[in-house]
């Protein structure tokens, strides 16, 4: 269950006008403090964003689903899944949670360091096109230029 001040900051983004991804950025965030605080581990930074994407969507964040090309059938249903999820709230299993939470315990804390993040970033930014960096710099320099 995501924390208050993250849903509330998360809210705050969305009554601003900003895009759901920095709306999850909140939950991503609120992961990466939880595994750097010992609560519990990760096998890897893209574990611990998935982690984070995933209590987004369960939060009602409208994300789009993963793109049919990258992502695995598994990873597309999990998704689908969170984001119904988001729209009907249940209850989950305490079974579940817990059985999840003791996994997570025995995963390692180096997932999020400064160097993991950094590494899984530059990869993660090497696989988009330049015509999409390009596109994303631009989107970003016209909103800094409207909130300055």
């Amino acid at each position: 269950m995501p924390e208050e001040e993250t849903l509330r900051k998360a809210r705050e983004d969305e009554g601003e006008g900003k895009s759901p991804s920095v709306q999850a950025g909140e939950f991503v965030r609120e992961e990466i403090h939880h595994i750097r605080e010992g609560k519990h581990g990760a096998r890897s930074a893209k574990q611990a964003i998935a982690i984070g994407l995933s209590k987004a969507r369960r939060a009602g964040v409208k994300l789009p689903q993963p793109e049919l090309s990258k992502t695995s059938a598994s990873t597309r249903q999990k998704a689908k899944r969170d984001t119904g999820q988001g729209r009907h709230p249940h209850k989950p299993s305490a079974k579940r949670s817990r059985a999840i939470m003791n996994a997570l315990e025995k995963e390692g804390h180096q997932s999020v360091s400064s160097t993991a993040l950094s590494r899984q970033a530059k990869s993660s930014a090497s696989k988009r096109t330049r015509k999409e960096r390009s596109t994303a710099g631009k989107k970003a320099a016209r909103t800094r230029a409207r909130n300055s």
